[in-house]
């Protein structure tokens, strides 16, 4: 199984002991701090924390550990410029499999602006994308997003995350990659798997989205668990499982 959305800076190795002991074989970290932060300089120090240290705890339990990292939206600095050529670093030395997570909060111009550039970065460089949508306003903040997507990189780059049922029907017919947060304050396992009945499993990611919030680290194995309980196809439950998160980040 794949955890396609963690945290790790954020998560004890207790928590990634009992993943790999679950099933989870690899997990995504991506980048976000959950603080104010007051200049570039210690936003790169934490990008450098999860890539050259974070990782390494995951990978001592037994996990694979993949590395996404940008600038959140939360985390909007002044100067970004020197993050913008640090992930050309990142990407060119593959040290990352994508861009994030990156997207809009509040819809500021100065978020626009750095998400913007990020894309630009990513379609530059065919580099994948994991969008935030954020817990409220979703349903606006969303239509903003798709737009900006769509004007700037080929959809099939980018996933759009924490996406639930009230918003969906936004962007299904649209060829961007989704990923369901299964996590107690964003969505419940029944909300994914009832999802998953309706729009069926081949644009579908899992993620546990664990942090410094309230988290489940082993909610996408829950997940998985209870679709074979429910008896649905195998093989539609290695596409959300693993095999769409393979095909997607090319890993």
């Amino acid at each position: 199984m794949i955890d396609t959305h963690i945290h790790a800076d954020a998560r004890s190795s207790e928590d990634f002991e009992k993943m790999f002991i679950s099933g989870i074989d690899t997990a995504i970290t991506c980048g976000y701090y959950p603080y104010k932060i007051s200049n570039e300089t210690v936003l790169l120090n934490h990008l450098e924390r999860i890539l050259n240290f974070d990782s390494k705890r995951v990978a001592k339990a037994g996990i694979e550990i993949k590395v996404a990292l940008g600038i959140h939206p939360t985390n909007i600095i002044k100067s970004p410029e020197v993050i913008f050529e640090r992930l050309y670093n990142y990407i060119e030395n593959k040290s990352i499999i994508a861009i994030g997570e990156i997207g809009l909060e509040n819809l500021t111009k100065e978020e626009i602006s750095i998400f913007k550039k990020q894309l630009e970065i990513a379609d530059e460089t065919k580099t994948k994308v994991i969008i935030h949508t954020p817990r409220k306003n979703k349903l606006n903040v969303l239509k903003e997003i798709k737009s900006i997507v769509l004007e700037t990189i080929d959809p099939k780059l980018a996933v759009i995350d924490h996406v639930n049922s009230k918003v969906i029907g936004e962007i299904i017919e649209e060829d961007f990659t989704i990923g369901l947060t299964v996590q107690p304050e964003k969505m419940e396992i029944s909300e994914a798997i009832n999802i998953l009945k309706e729009h069926g499993c081949n644009n579908f990611l899992l993620n546990s989205d664990i942090s410094c919030m309230p988290s489940d680290p082993l909610s996408v194995p829950k997940t998985v668990r209870t679709l074979k309980n429910l008896e649905f196809d195998t093989k539609e439950i290695d596409k959300v499982a693993f095999k769409n998160a393979l095909s997607f980040f090319n890993i």
